[in-house]
């Protein structure tokens, strides 16, 4: 099963960075042609977050967008997010988070910027986007000081069998990306094994993390059945069987209508 095989059936992209304008439409268009239908673009600050949901005003019932604060840029603060939580096209709270690899903002900053997104989403009934990266400890501890929202992903999850237990242990649902592909993956595709169909998702993280056989070129939503391909290799499933699971869990976590 390869990704260039793509049976007639709808994906969405629950996790992606749309560029605006122009380039915005054709990266839709392009996913378009090969089933990719729509997409969730994922703010990382207060600008990018502005963006998404100018994305999304400006393709209704195509794409939607989310509003947080990476914990790349947790030093900038939240102020403004909860302002953009109130529109219809926001549909999650995030991508927020933990990245103890690069520690662009003190980690200190980082717990409380994350912590304060967590009540942002409990308090907005809106699902929460987790980015977590070599910070699985603190991550679960910060969610189960504050209560793990019930819609909750952990995005673009690098895991292993370990993580991915804790993770749907505290009912969270764990998205896929094109890592999955990567021939040094065991550890993920274990996690991907373990993770039934109504509590997993798939995503590009565009313009990051290009699956196989795309590595090396910016990363966009048409290869997101490649990402879907190498999903349903782990699981033994056919594409159909997977696009059609893979919509009703994407749409019912975001409550999008179907």
């Amino acid at each position: 099963m390869s990704g260039d095989e793509v049976p007639d059936v709808r994906w969405i992209d629950n996790h992606c960075h749309l560029p605006p304008g122009h380039v915005g439409d054709e990266r839709v268009a392009a996913a378009n042609a090969v089933g990719v239908v729509r997409f969730i673009d994922v703010g990382t600050d207060l600008a990018r977050s502005q963006q998404a949901l100018a994305g999304a005003i400006a393709r209704p019932g195509v794409v939607f967008a989310s509003a947080g604060v990476h914990p790349h840029d947790a030093s900038e603060g939240i102020d403004g997010i909860a302002e953009l939580l109130a529109h219809d096209a926001i549909v999650a709270v995030g991508e927020c988070g933990l990245d103890y690899h690069y520690d662009h903002s003190p980690r200190a900053v980082q717990r409380e910027v994350f912590a304060a997104q967590i009540e942002l989403a409990h308090a907005h009934a809106l699902p929460l986007i987790i980015h977590t990266r070599e910070a699985w400890d603190d991550t679960f501890e910060l969610l189960d000081a504050a209560g793990i929202p019930d819609r909750t992903v952990f995005h673009c999850f690098t895991g292993g069998p370990d993580e991915a237990d804790a993770a749907l242990d505290r009912g969270a649902v764990l998205s896929f990306s094109g890592i999955v592909t990567f021939k040094n993956a065991d550890d993920l595709r274990a996690a991907v094994a373990r993770t039934p169909l109504d509590r997993l998702m798939v995503e590009t993280d565009s313009p990051y993390l290009s699956p196989e056989p795309m590595r090396g070129r910016p990363n966009e939503p048409a290869y997101l059945p490649y990402v879907a391909a190498g999903v349903a290799d782990v699981l033994r499933i056919e594409l159909p069987t997977l696009a059609d699971a893979l919509w009703h869990t994407t749409h019912h976590f975001y409550a999008l209508p179907e």
